[in-house]
């Protein structure tokens, strides 16, 4: 190889690497909590967030739960998906009323994420939910978490906001079946001290 094709050849290979590594997606700083007094209470100690930014979390977590949580049409149906004792009517959760007659996971926890890089500020919040196996999603049921409590760097997209299901159809146990359970999960990711 000559002089020339090896300085071509390394000056695509860099080109190549810095487009690579313009298509990895965003790292976010991630802190689950499963209440806003124990976000409350480590603010300061590690914490992620001051006591206005868990309060903002919070309520934004709660306005997403009321609008995308996932919805079912008997409380056997939400059960199956998020375990025992894990769902109550939407009538009972939403301030509207809701229907009676439509169940939702009960909010287990809330998810914040800050901006890593510098730029500080909180890039969003998410609602979490036990699943019957064990462990916590979120709305869109596209993400799987060990808990409901610590820290990770998680990408971005974890934060996009999910479809809204409130007004819509409920999930019946044939939907369910026929998409393999709630949400569709790749790994589980794991949240630290």
């Amino acid at each position: 190889m000559t002089k020339r094709s090896k300085a071509v050849a390394l000056s695509i290979l860099g080109a190549a690497s810095f487009a690579l590594a313009g298509c990895q997606e965003e790292k976010i700083d991630a802190q689950a909590y499963p209440d806003v007094e124990t976000c409350k209470a480590e603010v300061g100690a590690g914490g992620l967030a001051s006591t206005e930014q868990c309060d903002i979390a919070f309520a934004e977590a709660q306005a997403l739960h009321v609008e995308a949580a996932p919805r079912y049409d008997s409380i056997e149906v939400c059960e199956s998906q998020h375990g025992a004792g894990a769902c109550g009517s939407e009538a009972s959760q939403v301030a509207s009323g809701g229907s009676g007659g439509i169940f939702m996971p009960l909010l287990t926890g809330y998810l914040i994420g800050n901006m890593l890089g510098g730029r500080g500020g909180m890039a969003g919040s998410q609602p979490l939910y036990r699943k019957s196996g064990g462990g916590f999603t979120n709305a869109a049921g596209s993400a799987s978490y060990s808990a409901n409590k610590g820290k990770a760097s998680i990408g971005s997209n974890q934060f996009a906001k999910p479809a809204a299901t409130a007004g819509k159809a409920p999930m019946t146990k044939a939907t369910v079946g026929s998409r393999g359970g709630f949400g569709k999960t790749g790994g589980t990711r794991g949240f630290g001290g």
